[in-house]
């Protein structure tokens, strides 16, 4: 189980980490989106220097600004411990890391604002 935090604007924060093909481990901050369908969302550069390819063609995929093409890769995370080789979504314009609901598929989240407690796992 890994803790996380709310940051300020409310979003569900978790500590990750991102797995380049040489093995060398990148942490990175995480948003938790229960409106985005899929495992990861990163920027395409990003997972260009870690050595991810591009698996396919790109995709269109339909977000609150309107449909975009996303590139597909296949990456490697760890969370809680744990290595997962997830499909990752990857554009030039994304600004955010975002872990997608897929993950609540695996494990359970708790995210009770009152008391201060976010977990996954």
């Amino acid at each position: 189980m890994i803790s996380g935090q709310f940051n300020r604007k409310g979003e569900l924060v978790f500590d990750i980490g991102l797995i380049a093909v040489d093995d060398t481990y990148s942490p990175v901050r995480a948003i938790l989106d229960t409106g985005f369908n899929d495992w990861l969302l990163i920027n395409a550069q990003e997972a260009e220097d870690l050595g991810w390819l591009p698996v396919g063609y790109p995709r269109r995929v339909q977000t609150a600004g309107g449909q975009v093409f996303l590139n597909l890769y296949e990456g490697n995370v760890l969370i809680d411990n744990e290595e997962w080789i997830v499909p990752v979504l990857g554009g030039y314009r994304v600004k955010e890391i975002l872990l997608g609901v897929q993950w609540l598929r695996h494990k359970p989240l708790v995210a009770d604002f009152a008391a201060g407690v976010l977990t996954l796992g």
